[in-house]
């Protein structure tokens, strides 16, 4: 590999420690190609690339692949968890009250952690999450109709 190819996904892995399996190198292929999925649209993604897999398999290799740092979770109040490859930049989510639609939103302002504590109670501070909710575009249309 010369310096100018970024790394497979199988090093990827092999660089956070992880054993290879092809229903990880599905699963991270998956989540880092998908929108904001959800388990069961990983599951069905991954399915597609290397047949079956169980629920508990998928559940199993997110937790592996989010404590390892290749993908993040996002927990939207009332919606089921959504998992993204976008890591390390701290940035935040725009969230349809709608239809569930998921989008990313750079950093709001200024430096990571973006937000400022107004009281950090001694903590070192080193990312904000902030989802953003409203109506998308498309269910703006619809309910405007």
């Amino acid at each position: 590999m010369t310096a100018s190819q970024p790394p497979t996904t199988a090093a990827e892995l092999r660089g956070a420690g992880l054993r290879v399996t092809a229903a990880r190198v599905a699963l991270l292929e998956t989540v880092r190609h998908g929108d904001h999925l959800d388990v069961e649209g990983i599951a069905s993604g991954v399915r597609e690339r290397v047949g079956h897999i169980s629920l508990q398999a998928v559940y199993d290799a997110l937790h592996a692949l989010t404590t390892a740092g290749l993908i993040r979770r996002i927990e939207p109040a009332g919606s089921p968890a959504r998992f993204e490859g976008r890591v390390g930049d701290n940035h935040h989510h725009v969230l349809c009250r709608s239809c569930g639609a998921v989008a990313d939103v750079d950093c709001a302002v200024g430096d990571a952690p973006c937000l400022t504590a107004s009281d950090g109670h001694g903590f070192a501070i080193d990312e904000a999450e902030v989802i953003y909710w409203g109506v998308c575009p498309a269910c703006s249309t619809v309910s405007s109709s």
